[in-house]
């Protein structure tokens, strides 16, 4: 599996409006360039995940340059559409609406509780609508931008999952983690170790066969519980993706490695004035109890004369990063309880990366949420939004994914992501297909 990394990719409404006026858009050009060429040394790109901060200020018209772009990389890149993933960051809050009372309130209550009831004080909130909703109120332009990825975030969804063949029977189980729920606190910028992630969010089930991957904006030191986090993150992903600090590093331990992105549009004005992005490849080697996990990290970073991206090199001259993690061969427990029934994953020497010939025995006790990672069906979630808003509620009422409490009472990100998530929990996803193609 290769994945593009990137984060902080900042388009600045009105600037970012007019291909002209846009100072910020010759870096981003010259990282498409400098990716094609990569991409014709290293191979297609199966995945983009992006760490945040897409927009400035959260304005709509921000997201949808944002959207243009990343579909236009996913195309020079031989990446398919449905295989962008983000989460936000606190550039992609509307700070302004962070200012209305119910969303001070709610944020109040969180950040100000003690650091034993500060879960406690959180599920509270989410546990009324009202309050629930005023956590989310600043997100709002970068769900309407997400929902297309099926990566929005909401009450009762905190972050998201998707799964994706790795080969050999391995899944990897990709989450995007929410660290903006108390950011735009009162309308300011955020201050360093004054975030929230919350256990809520870092449960990272180690089911046998799948490895866990986390996509985060803000590193550990910029949450209240960032200790914590960091712990179960080192515990349970094996690899973890961050954004915002416009750092460019790589950690590499024994059971994990840790990126760090460099910002594809940092501030211009900032000393140390370093564009970048990564290219992760992960590959599954040996077979049973040698299995491994091989990772190839390619960080590139901008230089101005001549300008372009150059690799960052290793201590021996190297151009990329080579790091290999055991991951010896598991059963799969199926079924739980005492009635469960144990498969054996089968490995075989000839399974290539991405295999998708026979069923895979990894991640057999998969949620409905995770195992919607597939292609097929990111791309019926995108035909869906991109039907009218009429026709979205005839279907899901149709197949009676929500009622008309939840029409009144949710916003469209979070009424119809419900929605798909029941269509797959209650395997309708094929006729949920075949009335979207009525429509289309």
């Amino acid at each position: 599996m290769r994945i593009l990394h990137l984060s902080d990719i900042h388009f600045n409404a009105p600037q970012c409006l007019d291909p002209d006026s846009d100072s910020d858009r010759p870096y981003r050009t010259r990282l498409e360039r400098d990716l094609v060429k990569r991409v014709a040394a290293l191979g297609p790109i199966d995945a983009i995940m992006v760490g945040g901060d897409i927009a400035y200020k959260g304005d709509p018209r921000e997201f949808e340059v944002a959207r243009e772009w990343l579909l236009d990389l996913a195309t020079s890149c031989r990446c398919d559409s449905a295989s962008i993933w983000v989460v936000p960051g606190n550039h992609d809050v509307n700070r302004k609406a962070c200012e209305e009372a119910p969303t001070m309130n709610a944020h109040a209550m969180v950040f100000q509780a003690p650091d034993d009831e500060r879960l406690w004080m959180l599920q509270k909130q989410l546990g009324h609508n009202d309050t629930a909703q005023a956590l989310f109120h600043g997100h709002a332009a970068y769900n309407e931008f997400a929902k297309h990825m099926n990566c929005q975030v909401y009450p009762g969804h905190l972050y998201w999952k998707q799964e994706r063949e790795l080969g050999a029977g391995v899944m990897v189980r990709i989450h995007g983690l929410t660290s903006t729920l108390l950011s735009g606190r009162n309308g300011n910028n955020d201050p360093r170790g004054k975030l929230y992630l919350s256990p809520l969010q870092t449960t990272l089930d180690p089911v046998p066969n799948v490895v866990n991957l986390t996509i985060c904006h803000h590193p550990f030191d910029w949450l209240m519980d960032g200790d914590d986090v960091e712990d179960m993150l080192n515990a349970r992903a094996m690899f973890q993706v961050f954004g915002h600090k416009h750092r460019q590093r790589i950690l590499e331990g024994k059971t994990y490695v840790r990126w760090g992105a460099g910002a594809v549009n940092p501030s211009q004005s900032e000393r140390q004035f370093e564009p970048g992005y990564n290219i992760i490849e992960i590959e599954v080697a040996g077979v049973g109890a040698q299995r491994r996990i091989e990772v190839r990290s390619h960080l590139y970073k901008f230089q101005p004369q001549p300008e372009g991206f150059q690799p960052i090199k290793t201590d021996d001259e190297k151009d990329f990063f080579a790091h290999s993690i055991p991951f010896p061969a598991e059963a799969d427990h199926v079924g739980g309880g005492a009635g469960g029934r144990v498969v054996e994953a089968v490995v075989t020497e000839s399974m290539a990366i991405g295999d998708t010939a026979t069923e895979s025995t990894a991640a057999a006790d998969t949620d409905a949420e995770a195992s919607m990672g597939d292609r097929r069906t990111r791309h019926l979630v995108d035909r869906f939004w991109d039907l009218d808003g009429s026709d979205r509620r005839e279907i899901a009422l149709e197949l009676g994914l929500i009622d008309k409490d939840e029409i009144r009472d949710l916003p469209e990100p979070q009424r119809y992501g419900i929605a798909l998530i029941r269509a797959k929990e209650r395997d309708l996803l094929d006729r949920l297909e075949q009335l979207v193609e009525e429509r289309e």
